[in-house]
């Protein structure tokens, strides 16, 4: 349904909006500008709405439509001037200028979120060599393992069979940091206390 924004009460907001705004929605034109033009009824004097008057005219020049009479007004002060000639490229460009600034703002706030840490949650099953292994060292020794990206959590022993109880510990590393392969390698150097070390669990976190 056609609708009219002649009045001067909706030229003035209009031209408040336009004054940061280079499209109705967006930084791109839409349907809504062929809308919103296709309501004006006449071109609106640029004295006295002149961001509304650029919005308008470069909406014209890029639908390629003729250009709607002029106000009156205007047309009285100078039936030879010509306001939407030599000014479309100006118009273009400042628009453009506009639209990129608004990029520019919308990446540089992007940017500043912090990334997105990667991280795995790790059930290790460290087995001792036979019941007579002493698994509060054990456990010692599995926690003396420090390095950046990893955080040792909850632990318990759970039998396997003749006496013997296995160690059951979560950790949570940094995938970017923590190689599971190496650490299960670093853990394994406690040959005393650790016959194998087995990854029994891993979800990404």
């Amino acid at each position: 349904m056609a609708f009219s924004l002649d009045a001067p009460l909706a030229f003035h907001i209009l031209n408040g909006f336009f004054e940061s705004q280079s499209y109705v929605k967006g930084f791109e034109e839409s349907a809504d500008d062929k809308t919103v033009f296709s309501a004006l009824h006449e071109g609106p004097d640029p004295t006295t709405y002149p961001h509304l008057a650029r919005w308008y005219h470069h909406i014209a020049a890029t639908q390629g439509l003729t250009e709607k009479a002029p106000t009156a007004k205007a047309a009285a002060e100078d039936d030879d001037l010509d306001l939407f000639g030599s000014d479309d490229e100006d118009v273009d460009e400042e628009a453009e200028k506009l639209k990129q600034q608004r990029l520019a703002e919308y990446a540089a706030k992007k940017s500043k979120k912090p990334a997105v840490i990667a991280k795995s949650m790790v059930t290790l099953d460290v087995k001792p060599w036979d019941d007579e292994t002493d698994l509060d060292k054990m456990l010692s020794s599995v926690k003396s393992v420090e390095q950046d990206g990893l955080l040792w959590g909850a632990h318990k022993f759970v039998p396997v069979g003749y006496g013997i109880k296995k160690l059951q510990i979560n950790c949570v590393v940094e995938d970017d940091k923590v190689s599971i392969e190496e650490l299960s390698e670093k853990l394994a150097e406690f040959e005393d206390y650790i016959q194998s070390v087995d990854i029994a669990a891993m979800a990404k976190i």
